[in-house]
């Protein structure tokens, strides 16, 4: 089995970290401190950085809550979002060590330390968004296997949302083959994505979605690999020209629980994250994905952006094409046989 390590905390997270002191000693972070298993105020601690602009996935994350309140008790849940209390970089850190007891975190950050995660990321390796669904859901197979890596690292995965498949957007060259892409600086949101585009010839850049509008307005960038959740909350959709629509990837915004506070809680209390983890994944889920055919999409389709939709042949050339990057996360996970095993339960679901 291979060795995954989560990245060394960062100057700013250990400074986020430290003023998270007094929450730490305010609310303990020894598991199972309280009688119930909670927190010896008696709360339960979720954190994400996602904020209510995101209208897709925030409602998920409050269905989470709600099902701990319903089986728990009213006002059991103290949630943290848009990154009051841990921001992406520090989310899964700041978990591990207590700050939080469960974190919603898109994959795509933590994939590059948990490359098991990254089987679910690699683009044009299954049909979309519902055979993703399938793979991701809470009692499947690729979950298990996942769990199987991340719990002896200090998580567990409890509940999983896929997002819509991810396309590229471009503001002056229109990608129809994979050739259209080489020199562009692309930004992309995790390494998987860098990866693919960097087998097309494109250059890779790393910025946060707050700097996205001023980067394409100035030509910083060429284009972006996203969701179409990013491009409707950051109104991109009438800076950038071209959206070519494919399975260039995709990444899941996920539950993480810290594994040595499930295992010394109470049954009731992992009986209630089961629960929640499972109302966020499958009407979370439901949502998210009514929300990108009712808004997201028409809105985008309705803009002066030009959507290119592949041919068959088209789309083999770009499978042909990013085909090596399967291979570059297969070196990354460390084990061939673990990672073919990942694959396989993506590709079958």
């Amino acid at each position: 089995m291979s060795s995954l390590i989560p990245p060394p905390l960062s100057r700013r997270s250990l400074l986020t970290l430290a003023g998270a002191a007094p929450l730490l000693a305010a609310a303990g972070c020894a598991p199972g401190a309280s009688e119930n298993g909670l927190r010896p105020d008696g709360a339960l601690r979720v954190a994400t950085y996602i904020t209510p602009g995101y209208t897709d996935l925030y409602p998920g994350i409050e269905r989470f809550n709600e099902v701990l309140d319903e089986d728990l008790g009213s006002g059991v849940v103290d949630f943290f979002d848009s990154g009051a209390l841990l921001n992406a970089e520090q989310l899964v850190p700041g978990m591990l060590r207590g700050v939080t007891d469960v974190g919603f975190q898109t994959s795509s950050y933590v994939s590059a330390s948990f490359p098991i995660l990254g089987a679910a990321e690699l683009p044009f390796v299954n049909d979309g968004f519902e055979q993703m669904r399938r793979a991701l859901a809470p009692d499947s197979p690729l979950i298990a296997l996942i769990n199987e890596e991340l719990r002896p690292q200090g998580m567990s995965s409890i509940g999983a949302m896929p997002c819509t498949e991810q396309w590229v957007f471009t503001v002056d060259r229109p990608i129809t083959e994979p050739g259209d892409l080489r020199g562009l600086r692309i930004r992309t949101a995790g390494h998987v994505e860098g990866e693919m585009v960097k087998s097309m010839g494109g250059a890779p850049v790393a910025m946060s979605s707050a700097e996205l509008y001023e980067a394409l307005e100035r030509g910083t960038i060429d284009g972006m690999v996203s969701y179409l959740g990013t491009i409707v909350s950051r109104g991109l959709q009438d800076i950038l020209r071209y959206g070519t629509r494919a399975h260039f990837g995709a990444y899941s915004v996920d539950a993480y629980a810290n594994t040595a506070w499930v295992e010394d809680t109470s049954p009731q209390v992992q009986e209630a994250l089961l629960d929640a983890g499972a109302a966020y994944a499958q009407e979370g889920t439901d949502i998210q994905f009514q929300v990108y055919e009712d808004e997201y999409l028409p809105l985008v389709e309705g803009s002066s952006m030009e959507i290119i939709d592949l041919d068959d042949a088209q789309t083999d050339a770009f499978r042909d094409a990013t085909s090596a990057v399967v291979d570059w996360w297969k070196s990354k996970v460390g084990d061939d046989e673990l990672a073919d095993r990942a694959l396989a339960l993506v590709k079958e679901a």
